[in-house]
């Protein structure tokens, strides 16, 4: 297969109605938003009003809404899950996300499905079978490299969904069972408690420290958009941006900076977005400028680059430069960056000779590179700063109104009965009306001309702008101007209706397949919580199913956490690449409770992985 000729789609995350329609306003071609329940992520739920209201938004632009329904299920819960997607069907979303098997034995609402990234989407022969069961997307694995990701559109006619920006799970999407083990409070059931973000000490078999009190298994975000077009290439037909957790600044900034960067992409390909409408943002997009811990492309190009950021787990910010002078109450920066009261700085104190712990402060006085804080602090020369908050970028973000309008073209001219307006939008729904009564002619036509479209270019309150106007008249006709304003308003009302009533919803009915499951048995990494899954796995072979852990399954010296992400390569010691003597095996985790984790190195494997296991309480 080639790369993809269907539209192609940004989409961007929705925590609530308010950073949902801003993602649209900067340029988004869909959004993923949560419902109160059933979500994997628990703190962005939004109630059936709000979801309606973004959608009746979205679909303005041609853009559509997905549906978060990616949690596993107790068999309690599916009877309100189903009614909930039934809900949410009638509100007008266009596609539901799930991981829950168990929903496919279910009278779904014809909606096209979309495989949840937590159903471990990274080999191809998963991705194939969920193509033949009936889903219209998977959303694949973020450790994928490009020629994986190639491989698996060439196999596979299913839409391909990849992340292009935000946090990073050091596990494998849906195999992590770390935050369940040690707390109670499981990941994929949208309650993950982040210990992947917690320090760790690192200790070989004979107990000395590898690594002391890092975050060892925190990574950098991703950020891969100076490879879109090599994406674009190898299949993907939607780019996801992660964050139903963050803010809306943050949502504005990564879509318009992701808008920018792939619509030159799409022009070069022949290819095109998968909505209407062209964006303005009043300010100028940068990610390093909003939330981030530091970003890396991850595996795109395999193994190599740093991904870790072992440090901190916080947003470190931008680098400024060194401390070259410290005065009572005020600090100098070697930097070339211009600051500003209100900007936030950060440093690394404490440790032997290795800074750990981050701090910070607030600029209150700037004068050149001397920097007044607002809580004074010990910082010694020589120490790196960074900016966590650019108080001037923030401000104009926080003042811009961006716009997204819809071309639009007017035709002016007579009939019979009076005179014409009709609009056509972008999309080809068309809007007439007929003003009728006696005709005037104007006195001074080309006058008359130019203050006809001059009011009905008066489009700024509406969602259009005006690409032009056709006469088709031998000479203007008089009108009053309020009464080109009123036609004009009508119009636009009569338009927005039409285009409104035009929209097709989607409509793909699941119909259940008998394609074998690559596996003929399943662990409880088959995340198998109720009797609808286990149906559906049994109706494609499987023989051997073990509950979920969330069920009671024990995971007492079981592997909690499977990562491509491999601690002996980021100290130095991975025997395909390193000659070095490595410290004696087996190493473990040890967190700030004592809790110890060992780590077994799968290196036997083609695609080598670690794997953290659970001792026990």
């Amino acid at each position: 297969m080639s790369q993809p000729t269907m539209p192609i789609e940004l989409l961007a995350p929705a925590k609530d109605l308010e950073s949902g329609c801003a993602a649209i306003d900067c340029g988004a071609d869909a959004l993923y938003v949560g419902p109160a329940k059933f979500g994997a992520r628990e703190a962005a739920g939004n109630t059936l009003s709000d979801i309606a209201a973004l959608i009746k938004y979205a679909h303005v632009y041609h853009a559509k809404v997905y549906a978060t329904l990616n949690t596993i299920l107790r068999d309690e819960e599916i009877g309100p899950a189903v009614s909930l997607c039934h809900e949410l069907a009638d509100a007008g979303v266009d596609g539901l996300i799930v991981q829950d098997m168990g929903l496919l034995e279910c009278d779904l609402p014809p909606l096209p499905l979309i495989a949840s990234t937590q159903t471990h989407n990274y080999a191809m022969e998963r991705v194939r079978f969920l193509g033949d069961v009936g889903f219209s997307r998977v959303i694949l694995a973020r450790e994928l490299s490009l020629p994986a990701i190639k491989r698996i559109h060439e196999a596979t006619p299913v839409e391909l969904e990849v992340f292009v920006h935000g946090a990073l799970c050091v596990c494998l999407s849906g195999q992590c069972y770390l935050s369940h083990a040690i707390g109670g409070r499981s990941g994929n059931r949208g309650q993950c408690a982040q210990p992947c973000r917690r320090a760790y000490s690192l200790l070989d078999q004979t107990g000395a420290a590898i690594a002391e009190k890092q975050h060892l298994l925190s990574l950098r975000d991703l950020d891969p958009s100076n490879h879109l077009g090599a994406l674009l290439d190898a299949g993907v037909t939607s780019f996801k941006i992660e964050g139903r957790l963050k803010n809306k600044a943050y949502v504005m900034n990564v879509v318009g900076h992701y808008r920018r960067t792939l619509d030159p992409l799409l022009a070069g390909r022949g290819l095109k977005k998968a909505s209407l409408g062209e964006k303005q943002l009043g300010f100028d997009p940068d990610p390093n400028k909003t939330f981030n811990r530091g970003y890396s492309t991850y595996f795109l190009h395999g193994r190599g680059a740093a991904v870790a950021s072992p440090q901190s787990p916080k947003h470190v910010g931008e680098p400024l430069g060194k401390v070259t002078r410290v005065d009572r109450g005020t600090i100098t920066v070697d930097t070339r960056e211009p600051l500003h009261p209100g900007d936030g700085i950060t440093y690394f104190h404490g440790g032997k000779g290795h800074p750990t712990e981050l701090d910070g402060s607030v600029v209150n006085r700037v004068v050149g590179q001397r920097l007044t804080l607002q809580r004074p602090a010990v910082i010694p020369p020589g120490t790196r700063v960074f900016r966590n908050h650019d108080q001037e970028f923030v401000a104009a973000l926080k003042a811009a109104t961006p716009k997204r309008t819809l071309g639009l073209r007017l035709m002016v001219g007579e009939k019979p009965g009076g005179i014409c307006l009709r609009a056509t939008c972008e999309d080809g729904v068309t809007s007439e009306l007929l003003h009728a009564g006696e005709k005037e002619s104007a006195r001074h036509p080309e006058a008359a001309r130019e203050q006809i479209q001059t009011q009905l270019a008066k489009l700024g309150d509406t969602r259009y702008r005006l690409d032009g106007v056709a006469w088709q008249w031998a000479s203007p006709w008089f009108l009053p101007l309020s009464r080109w304003n009123e036609l004009r308003r009508q119009l636009i009302t009569q338009l927005d209706s039409a285009r409104e009533h035009a929209w097709e919803k989607p409509h793909r009915k699941f119909v259940p397949t008998d394609h074998p499951f690559p596996q003929n048995s399943l662990t409880y990494a088959g995340n198998v919580l109720n009797t609808k899954a286990a149906a559906f796995y049994r109706r494609h072979g499987v023989t051997d199913i073990t509950p979920a852990a969330e069920a009671g399954t024990s995971l007492t010296n079981e592997v909690v956490m499977t990562t491509k992400f491999c601690l002996k390569y980021e100290q130095g010691h991975c025997p395909r690449v390193s000659k070095i003597i490595a410290p004696p095996e087996p190493w473990c985790l040890v967190d700030d409770e004592g809790r110890r984790l060992p780590l077994r190195f799968r290196c036997d494997l083609p695609d080598c992985v670690m794997e953290i296991t659970y001792p026990g309480a």
